[in-house]
């Protein structure tokens, strides 16, 4: 007889099957009972205790897996975003043309937000590889995508990180604005580092345009944001 402690997955909570017996704990399982949480009882209740109580093992049993609470959210946030990977409408180059490229890409992460309106504002909130690219579109590998496929599509580089970065404003206004209406929470968002330490070596496009990506152009941004609104209700008011 051995005196090795009991494997941790096995501490369930007291009344309750091992998970072992069911489905093994994984690090997959317990992101999506997180998400699954958020979905349903939001975000600020989340707690590994909670957690651990829904999965049917005590919260230690999760460390193994997940080193705590704030990871837990940085990985919830990873989830989400590879929802675009298995999305057949999104392209990763143009095939028709960039704005149907940009279109697919728009429309994918809007079908993102309203599958997970109240896990979708840690996408705004908490960056998972490099906090200085912008929500939503904060992927490293959908930013790679984004930039390239404008470059071949005629675009300059300069261009392509305008592009990046009107876009960028178009759809985290929106969309928060959207998932708000569906019983998120947007407030207080996280506060963002202003530089972080990804390994970009396989994204050659956005580690040549970093610099540009980092520029701050947010007035100029908003003039211009605010002049195409007011050409939209000159539109509007002329169509009457």
């Amino acid at each position: 007889m051995t005196n090795e402690p009991p494997d941790a997955d096995l501490a369930v909570v007291e009344g309750q099957e091992p998970p072992s017996a069911r489905t093994p704990l994984s690090r997959e399982r317990i992101v999506g009972a997180a998400l699954s949480y958020i979905e349903s009882d939001g975000m600020a209740g989340l707690t590994m205790r909670r957690l651990g109580a829904m999965l049917g093992v005590e919260a230690m049993s999760l460390y193994r897996h997940i080193p705590g609470r704030e990871q837990l959210l940085d990985a919830v946030v990873e989830a989400v975003l590879a929802e675009m990977d298995d999305d057949p409408d999104v392209i990763d180059a143009p095939t028709h043309g960039w704005q149907d490229f940009v279109q697919r890409m728009a429309h994918g992460i809007r079908r993102v937000a309203l599958a997970h309106p109240k896990a979708f504002p840690l996408v705004a909130s908490r960056p998972t590889e490099a906090p200085w690219l912008r929500p939503p579109l904060r992927s490293v590998d959908w930013v790679e995508h984004f930039l390239c496929g404008l470059i071949e599509e005629g675009f300059t580089e300069q261009g392509a990180v305008e592009a990046y970065r009107a876009c960028s404003s178009f759809l985290l206004g929106i969309l928060l604005l959207e998932v708000a209406t569906l019983g998120a929470d947007l407030g207080p968002l996280d506060v963002l580092e202003e530089d972080g330490d990804a390994d970009l070596s396989a994204h050659p496009t956005v580690h040549r345009l970093r610099g540009l990506l980092q520029e701050d152009h947010s007035a100029a941004e908003f003039d211009i944001a605010l002049e195409e609104l007011i050409n939209r209700l000159a539109l509007i008011r002329s169509e009457q």
